[in-house]
């Protein structure tokens, strides 16, 4: 599954960061990098941009970065 599919409050770790050249680079400069825990905080009214917490800190992707990275769920503790 990829990031934007996660429901609010589910928390996952990456598996898999795509995208092309600086888009890449860019989400990996942000801290998205395999086997790293997200959980998704909220989603803006119309479905674009998401809120994720990832090492601490609050950040927010549009829907279509999101799309770009790989997901496996975790159950939350």
């Amino acid at each position: 599954m990829t990031l934007n599919e996660l429901k609010v409050g589910e928390t996952a770790a990456i598996t898999v960061v795509g995208g092309d050249g600086a888009l890449r680079c860019r989400l990996l400069d942000m801290g998205l990098t395999p086997r790293t825990l997200v959980t998704l905080r909220k989603v803006a009214p119309m479905g674009d941009p998401i809120e994720i917490h990832i090492r601490g800190y609050e950040l927010t992707l549009r829907v279509d970065d999101a799309r770009q990275i790989t997901v496996e769920k975790r159950e939350t503790v």
